[in-house]
């Protein structure tokens, strides 16, 4: 019974499946290695990267409860644990509650603009996953969420928000348009039975095209990115590697299939571990 009870809190906070983790690592560590110079602060590093875990997967539970009438018509979420009924709601609610006060906990460790800019991912974070119901841009709102670690990580080294924070903003907001689209893409048909918006509803046929643009605006800002902080040619030609891997990440999604969009958007983590290494190449 407590076997059963823990694999189900871990599907409610998907830390059984971490790649969602990573897709919100990615543009944290690019914002820590751009405001840190090339040598981000340890602790800071180390605070940011236990927050974004745990706010991620307060983020699923809120997430799970909103979609807790819906899931169970989606072939991709029903078998998640408030649709089986293996967790209630209040138990969702308590799990939300109590990640959001441990990720409070490590920011208070911070500086005040920092605190501050916190109680906004909050925001962000807590109001998500509702958007669907009312636009068919979920991914864009979703997009501030994940990179509001952003503006965050500058505050925590320098006390304020640099401009280019912002740059990397709209590069992850762009970023997380194409890879949630390609996610949003698995569900559609079930989407479109419920009534339930997204982006890929809202693209249509022209789906791929439209990632493929959410693609060149993420790689605009990040070139963008480069040129104001100085960076080294190394970073424009990992630049160009992630282009390369933006292509591949397309081509798998061609079928429109669910396990070859669900592909799709795993495989996004390579091209936010080659923004990192072109980063980390741009400050040599």
């Amino acid at each position: 019974m407590i076997a059963e009870k823990t694999r189900a809190y871990l599907a409610l906070t998907r830390l059984d499946r971490p790649v969602g983790i990573f897709l919100l690592l990615w543009p944290t560590y690019w914002a820590l290695w751009v405001a840190g110079e090339g040598r981000p602060d340890l602790f800071i590093f180390l605070i940011f990267t236990l927050g974004v875990i745990a706010m991620r997967s307060a983020g699923c539970a809120i997430n799970d409860f909103a979609d807790r009438h819906v899931d169970g018509h989606v072939t991709r979420t029903k078998g998640r644990p408030l649709a089986t009924g293996r967790i209630t709601s209040r138990e969702a609610l308590a799990v939300f509650a109590a990640l959001v006060g441990v990720s409070f906990l490590l920011v208070l460790q911070l500086n005040a603009t920092t605190i501050a800019l916190s109680v906004v991912a909050v925001i962000l974070a807590a109001t998500y996953p509702f958007g669907k119901r009312f636009h068919h841009l979920p991914q864009v709102h979703l997009g501030l969420a994940f990179g509001w670690a952003i503006p965050m990580a500058f505050a925590a080294h320098h006390g304020e928000v640099a401009p280019v924070a912002w740059l990397l903003l709209l590069a992850n907001i762009g970023w997380t348009l194409a890879y949630d689209t390609l996610y949003a893409m698995a569900d559609r048909p079930d989407d479109l039975k419920i009534g339930v918006k997204s982006s890929a509803i809202l693209f249509g046929r022209f789906d791929l095209a439209a990632v493929a643009l959410a693609y060149l605006w993420t790689l605009a800002w990040l070139v963008g990115v480069g040129w104001m902080a100085g960076l080294a040619v190394g970073y424009f030609v990992g630049l160009a590697i992630a282009a390369v891997s933006a292509v591949w990440i397309l081509r798998t999604a061609r079928s429109r299939q669910l396990a070859d969009c669900v592909l799709a958007f795993r495989r996004n983590n390579v091209f936010g571990a080659i923004v990192m290494l072109a980063l980390i190449a741009g400050f040599l």
